[in-house]
């Protein structure tokens, strides 16, 4: 009975996000980005963010062996997993792991990704060929093979994988930010600039790159989402978080043996992501209606 009332809240509120998100959008077209997206966002995330500030261990009290997939009471509203560790406070404790993880690597994502992009598509030639270059050499690799490149060379704990994930993402950010940059770069303002004597890196610090951001700030908010996602697979395949430390991805890696005595073990974090993931990219399509201007004079 638990376990049904918890499926309906977390339902309604995925449902309650994305409707939300439709008609909030286009509020926001009004008021571009002082209300955009948080509504909807915060909606979507309340229940896994709240442990940020929360130890959840300590939400729920502590289970033993005897008590090895328990069914859900309002002791424990998931039940017990195969070491009679209470579920929901394993998945709100987790949720501090994905939520750090995916806005941390796209952060170093993001920064890497501007630094090499705006200055590529503000000084072109021979500049623009060498790291765009190296960029597309980047690409070329899959993401999750680089991730796994980057762990192997360093070591197989969360810190690489968030470093790992980083450099994966700088790419993305790069090619974005050039093709935005490479048009500013010949706006009136900027030549003015150029005129009255002020130096390449202020002029790309206070004239270029803020009004190349608007796209470079959506890709962020569903980067953060993609994120979660690759490092709850890593967390799957044995890499990221390591026992006895609660993740989704290891969670579901540890299920997966246990799918006739208890189905709902793999199905509460899968869910996890699931609600996550919708969140921030719900979150990233109200941002993309807000700062887009063919959207906005619709």
């Amino acid at each position: 009975m638990a376990g049904l009332l918890v499926v309906g809240v977390m339902t309604a509120m995925a449902v309650f996000a994305t409707v939300d998100a439709v008609v909030f959008a286009s509020l926001a077209r009004f008021e571009v980005f002082a209300r955009v997206g948080v509504r909807q966002y915060w909606i979507a995330e309340t229940l896994w963010v709240s442990p940020i500030a929360e130890p959840s261990p300590r939400l729920l009290p502590p289970v033993g062996m005897e008590n090895q997939f328990g069914r859900g009471t309002w002791a424990h509203p998931l039940g017990t997993d195969d070491r009679g560790r209470d579920i929901l406070a394993r998945i709100v404790y987790g949720s501090r792991i994905a939520i750090q993880v995916g806005i941390v690597s796209t952060l170093l994502g993001l920064v890497g990704g501007v630094l090499v992009g705006a200055v590529a598509g503000y000084y072109g030639d021979l500049v623009d060929d060498a790291l765009m270059r190296a960029v597309e050499t980047l690409y070329a690799i899959p993401f999750l093979v680089l991730v796994l490149a980057v762990m192997a060379a360093f070591g197989r704990n969360l810190t690489f994988a968030i470093l790992g994930v980083g450099i994966a993402s700088i790419p993305t950010f790069a090619r974005l930010i050039r093709s935005r940059v490479l048009s500013v770069r010949e706006a009136d303002y900027v030549e003015a600039a150029r005129a009255a004597g002020v130096r390449d890196r202020n002029i790309i610090r206070r004239h270029v790159v803020p009004n190349s951001f608007a796209p470079v700030l959506v890709q962020a908010t569903l980067q953060v989402g993609y994120s979660i996602i690759v490092v709850a697979g890593l967390s799957f395949l044995g890499f990221g978080a390591q026992p006895p430390t609660p993740s989704w991805g290891q969670m579901l890696s540890v299920s997966k043996d246990y799918m006739i005595q208890n189905v709902w073990f793999s199905i509460w974090p899968g869910l996890a992501i699931l609600v996550t993931v919708v969140g921030f990219n719900v979150f990233g399509d109200g941002l993309r209606d807000a700062l887009d201007p063919r959207l906005q004079n619709e």
